[in-house]
C-alpha cells in the first residue's frame, strides 16, 4: 500500500484529501507546516508527497529545495492557490514532479498521483474486483460479466469509491466529498442521480439503497 505525505495548512483541505486518499487505497499522514514536512518527507517512510507552498515555518519551495539536495527522489505534486506561471515553472525546475493549482477537482488529483507513483514504480492495486464486476483504475475500464461498460468520469470515480468500500454502507455525504470535491453542496441529489446511471449500466441490483443510511454496493 502506497503511503503519502501531505503538506498542508488548510484544515478543510487536509480533511478532504485525506478521506479521498485513503478510500482509494493509501495510507495517509498529514502535516501543517514546512519543518515537519521537511523531517518527515524522506523516501524510505514515504512514496509520494503533496505539498502546499504557503507553508508556515518553512516555505513549501525550501522544503522541496532542502529534499532534493540531500537526495530524497520520491515523487513531489505541489498544491497550491499560486497558480502563476513563474510559480509552476519555478516549482517545477525546483524539484517537482507535477503542479497543481487550487480550487482542484480531486479525481484530477488522484489521476496525476497514480501517474506520478505508477513511473515511480509502487506496488499500487490497479485492478479493483468485486463479484462478477472489475474496475481497472489505470486504464478507466470496466466490466461486467466480462460486458465492456463505458462510464463518465464521474461515474467511474463514483463506482471506485464504492467499489474500495465494497460492503459498507457510504452517505451521500461522504460519496459528494469523495467524488465531487471539498467544496460540495451537502444539500445536492447528484449522488442520487448518478448511482441512478450505475444502475442502468452496471444492474440494478449492484447497488444497494440502505434506507436513512445512504448506500451500499452489492456486487
Amino acid at each position: 500500500m502506497s503511503r503519502i505525505l501531505i503538506a498542508e495548512d488548510e484544515e478543510r483541505i487536509v480533511s478532504f484529501l485525506e478521506k479521498g486518499l485513503r478510500a482509494a487505497g493509501y495510507t495517509t499522514l498529514a502535516v501543517d507546516d514546512g519543518v515537519d514536512a521537511l523531517s518527515l518527507a524522506r523516501d524510505d517512510s514515504f512514496d509520494l508527497l503533496v505539498l502546499d507552498l504557503g507553508l508556515p515555518g518553512l516555505d513549501g519551495q525550501e522544503v522541496l529545495r532542502r529534499m532534493r539536495a540531500r537526495g530524497e527522489r520520491m515523487p513531489v505534486i505541489i498544491l497550491t492557490a499560486r497558480a502563476g506561471v513563474d510559480d509552476t515553472v519555478a516549482g517545477l525546475e525546483g524539484g517537482a514532479d507535477d503542479y497543481v493549482a487550487k480550487p482542484f477537482r480531486f479525481e484530477e488529483l488522484l489521476a496525476r498521483i497514480r501517474v506520478r507513483l505508477r513511473d515511480a514504480g509502487s506496488d499500487e492495486v490497479t485492478v479493483l474486483q468485486s463479484g462478477d464486476l472489475s474496475l481497472d483504475v489505470r486504464t478507466r475500464r470496466a466490466l461486467v460479466d466480462d460486458r465492456a461498460v463505458e462510464l463518465t468520469a464521474r461515474e467511474f470515480a463514483l463506482l471506485e469509491t464504492l467499489m474500495r468500500h465494497d460492503g459498507q454502507v457510504m452517505s451521500r455525504e461522504q460519496l459528494l466529498s469523495h467524488v465531487w470535491g471539498y467544496d460540495f453542496d451537502p444539500g445536492s441529489n447528484v449522488v442520487d442521480v448518478y448511482v441512478r446511471y450505475l444502475r442502468k449500466k452496471l444492474g440494478s441490483d449492484i447497488i444497494v439503497t440502505v434506507r436513512g443510511m445512504g448506500y451500499r454496493l452489492d456486487a
